[in-house]
């Protein structure tokens, strides 16, 4: 009994079950909690670009898209769909449109049009997967070996670090506080403890800022169940004003949107061989990236359909599961599932939004680092020859753009601003590069180094 104790967060957990049902709804509350300060970010950020974006539903088809996610790749991938950050160049634009029919538009009906071409984003998730499902995914995984795959993962929690910073940089100590937790928990934690070090590192640390009185509750306004500009229980707006968040289609809020997708495809790729390197499963092969896509890219069109943003797999998830050594998809689906029940209550809403940023940047350091982390680790265990110049060549291009166009790259097509994000940018040079330049000998499940692929890390 004391040797199965001590094993416990040693080995990786493939069935949370035998764990029992306390700890499964808790490792559940951590998978929620991992994810939920960049989910509500999102629709934080889009509100500043003068875009009405419901928290409640952003968190609402985080949770119905990740449950639908798991029903398409057969209940096998431990992942969680947030709201993603790549499109938010393209709520910016849309928020500054003012040509056209945009002209005198009202900010709700702008984000029904941006909402609208982000419902054809999805759909292209549908189309690469046909191609995938078509070609098979050796074909098309030649174009992406460990070479372009590896730098993409390092370049997702590289790019998400300074925002780390800027949370963590609100207050030190307090940041530094959910990092020793973090680290303690999962070092010296002993049982349960080391395996939620990061609900750990969020609820001791909000403890402490409580104490210390550094938690705002003043636009707490609870009156009753139902009262108040916080209530309780409240619907979502979709619910409430169903007519008004219904996407709407036009041509030119579709030119702005819809190509956001080469990026979000590209870091979903990335992100399931995060997820395969972290779990030592090969989920590209199976269930297979076409049935993952198709799960991302209509749990995006569905979101956006009804007024809410893009859907991405999460890195944070990723992160958690590193930590915690329980890879038992069960787990992401009670996230899912407490998304879906919390997503109706304004109050909870604005209580987890009471969390000081110095906690989520003190989170964000350990999970964006393991990102970066696990990057490094597929390169070095698909033994990626750079001494090779071809290779060294394809890396140092993609780091580069992925490092050096903070600001994305912004074109004109058909009279509307275009912005590709930095990872997209380096997403696509990479591809390219592999393709033309010549030596690529990336057999994807045929040799030596595409087994290790294939893999993608042993725990």
């Amino acid at each position: 009994m004391n040797e199965k104790k001590s094993n416990i967060g040693q080995q990786p957990i493939r069935d949370a079950r035998t764990l029992g049902v306390p700890k499964m709804l808790i490792l559940g509350l951590q998978h929620m909690f991992a994810m939920f300060g960049a989910t509500v970010l999102v629709p934080i950020l889009v509100q500043s670009y003068g875009l009405p974006l419901s928290i409640q539903t952003t968190l609402f088809f985080a949770g119905i898209g990740t449950l639908f996610f798991h029903v398409c790749t057969k209940m096998k991938v431990p992942a969680f769909l947030g709201s993603s950050f790549a499109f938010l160049g393209g709520f910016a634009a849309m928020g500054a449109m003012d040509q056209g029919i945009y002209a005198a538009m009202d900010a709700s009906e702008k984000l029904q049009y941006a909402c609208g071409g982000i419902v054809v984003a999805g759909l292209l998730y549908v189309v690469l997967a046909a191609i995938i499902k078509a070609v098979g995914v050796h074909r098309v995984m030649h174009y992406l070996p460990p070479v372009v795959t590896g730098p993409i993962i390092i370049l997702i929690g590289l790019n998400l670090a300074p925002s780390a910073v800027a949370n963590a940089s609100s207050c030190w100590w307090l940041a530094l506080v959910s990092i020793a937790v973090i680290v303690v928990a999962n070092i010296w934690g002993k049982g349960m403890i080391k395996i939620i070090p990061i609900l750990l590192g969020v609820v001791i640390p909000y403890v402490v800022a409580l104490v210390f009185r550094m938690v705002d509750f003043s636009g707490l306004d609870v009156q009753g169940l139902f009262g108040g500009s916080t209530p309780l229980l409240g619907f979502q707006p979709f619910v409430t004003n169903f007519s008004g968040s219904v996407a709407k289609f036009d041509v030119s809020a579709i030119l702005v949107m819809a190509p956001i997708a080469i990026a979000s495809m590209m870091e979903h790729i990335g992100d399931m061989s995060a997820i395969s390197a972290t779990v030592g499963e090969n989920f590209i092969e199976d269930p297979g990236l076409h049935r993952t896509l198709i799960g991302d890219g209509i749990a995006t069109s569905l979101s956006a359909l009804f007024g809410g943003p893009a859907n991405t797999t999460y890195g944070e998830n990723t992160g958690v599961l590193v930590l915690s050594k329980v890879h038992d998809p069960r787990v992401i689906r009670l996230a899912a599932v407490y998304a879906v029940i919390l997503s109706f209550s304004p109050t909870f809403a604005y209580l987890v939004n009471t969390i000081p940023a110095a906690i989520i940047g003190g989170v964000s350091f350990i999970l964006y680092g393991m990102i970066s982390a696990i990057g490094v680790r597929n390169v070095v265990e698909n033994q990626v020859d750079f001494t090779n110049s071809r290779n060294l060549i394809i890396a140092a291009v993609i780091l580069v753009c992925g490092l050096g166009f903070t600001n994305g790259l912004t074109f004109t097509v058909g009279g509307a601003s275009i912005t590709l994000t930095s990872l997209a940018i380096a997403a696509i040079a990479g591809i390219v590069l592999n393709a033309i330049l010549p030596g690529n000998d990336f057999h994807f499940g045929k040799s030596a180094n595409s087994d290790a692929s294939a893999n993608l890390g042993q725990y």
